[in-house]
């Protein structure tokens, strides 16, 4: 780590400034905020994988089909990336710590009300909004690792963080299962209210604020909206927003059909299936420890990220030849082999995506973060529904999905990145930071 008030690029330090009091705190207190941080990273993944066990349960007891439960999901998906996108640009104006608490407060009292919804459609409804709350913790635990960190030292830190946020969705599952044992789907949101309550209180204790004034964006909706143009006008942060879009999209569409995939098709229970998600958690965490602790610093992030990608592809396009009887009847096993290797390399598509995009930002690091969460929790949402289109019957429709979002992720990679092209950095003012700041070109 660079000593206090040195600034890095590539692991590099390349200018000296004095750092602003808040953030030497959090840099003192680096365990602790690391945990706190990770704990807001790994609330999206506990809202929506713990409830993945209870979705055939929800099916029957909201008498609703399949394709509406799924879009429960999508509701908190589309809540979660519409509330980026208002969190973010909050976030540099006002800080991080009060746009946090507010959505932290909120998230709280609509993951209350799903507990009680009568019907499908309040459920949904109440699912977005839970999903616009709980944007908070995703964008500003983003912008605060931005304000924190930069370069190598901030991919490092994202893959760190990657291990404490990789535990929710690996225990998830399991507690959800555990949880269906002993009362219904209305216990999972039970646990998430509570959850969400201690949350709360970590946050309000334990995070300093480490946006300081005098970096804080002056200008309502109107200056945000610029600055977001600026941050797409600039090639290569819209080619890594929208390669770890397509990427997330193609996790998504694992976590959308699987409880499906594997219950329904492939007759597991909802514990076999809740061991099985676990365990390809485990290999997306592992494989993000090995980036942060081995190749970050020795391989160029942009080659560790290439690698993912394409062994995305390659599992995607094995998934389908299996789902679409190209080998013959396949069993559980092979198909769970596919998802495991898929899920794996999200370890290197997830951290590498961010650290590039937010360095190109130092000076808007909440609406940066705000458009990476928002593309990838649209297309996300996007392809949620898209899985079920065939019925609940068949897989191949997510085979189809994760390999069309893994071709198009390459494809941005490849022509908006151009990864083989010493990088420039952003230029021009269309950020509007401090003194001597420079933002994205167009």
């Amino acid at each position: 780590m660079p000593e206090s008030g040195q600034r890095t690029t590539q692991g590099h330090i390349t200018e000296r400034a004095p750092e602003p009091t808040g953030v030497a705190a959090a840099r003192r207190t680096g365990l602790l905020v690391t945990l706190v941080l990770g704990g807001l990273t790994a609330l999206p993944p506990l809202s929506m994988d713990m409830y993945l066990p209870a979705l055939p349960e929800v099916t029957g007891a909201l008498h609703a089909p399949a394709a509406t439960v799924q879009l429960t999901l999508t509701a908190c998906l589309a809540g979660m990336a519409l509330g980026q996108l208002v969190v973010g640009p909050m976030s540099d104006k006002w800080g991080r710590r009060r746009p946090l608490l507010i959505g932290m407060i909120v998230y709280v009292l609509a993951t209350a009300v799903c507990a009680l919804a009568p019907t499908a459609e309040t459920l949904i409804g109440f699912r977005l909004l839970q999903g616009l709350a709980g944007a908070a913790g995703i964008v500003i635990a983003r912008a605060v690792v931005r304000d924190l960190y930069d370069g190598v030292e901030m991919a490092r830190f994202f893959s760190t963080l990657m291990l404490i946020s990789g535990v929710a969705p690996i225990i998830a599952p399991l507690i959800g299962g555990q949880i269906l044992r002993i009362t219904d789907w209305r216990g999972v949101f039970h646990v998430l209210t509570v959850i969400g309550i201690l949350l709360t209180l970590v946050v309000w204790r334990f995070l300093a604020e480490t946006l300081p004034p005098e970096r804080r964006h002056e200008g309502g909706v109107g200056q945000a909206l610029r600055t977001m143009k600026g941050l797409l006008a600039d090639r290569v942060f819209t080619g890594y927003m929208l390669t770890g879009g397509l990427a997330f999209a193609a996790l998504f569409a694992y976590i959308s059909a699987s409880p499906f995939v594997v219950q329904e098709i492939y007759g597991a229970s909802p514990q076999t299936f809740s061991l099985l998600f676990g365990l390809n958690s485990i290999g997306l965490v592992a494989v993000g420890q090995i980036n942060g602790k081995l190749l970050v610093g020795r391989v160029s992030l942009d080659k560790a990220l290439g690698w993912g990608l394409g062994t995305i592809l390659v599992s995607s396009l094995a998934l389908l030849l299996m789902t679409s009887g190209v080998f013959g009847e396949v069993g559980l096993v092979p198909v769970a082999a596919g998802l495991f290797v898929l899920m794996s390399a999200m370890g290197l598509a997830m951290p590498n995506t961010n650290a590039q995009a937010l360095m190109r930002t130092p000076h808007a690091a909440g609406s940066a973060s705000a458009l990476l969460g928002t593309t990838s929790f649209l297309v996300g949402a996007v392809a949620s529904p898209l899985v079920g289109i065939a019925g609940e019957h068949t897989a191949v429709p997510m085979a189809v999905v994760q390999l069309t979002c893994a071709v198009l992720a390459l494809t941005c990679f490849l022509g908006l990145c151009r990864p083989w092209q010493p990088a420039k950095p952003a230029t021009g003012s269309s950020l509007h930071g401090p003194a001597g700041a420079t933002g994205p070109a167009a």
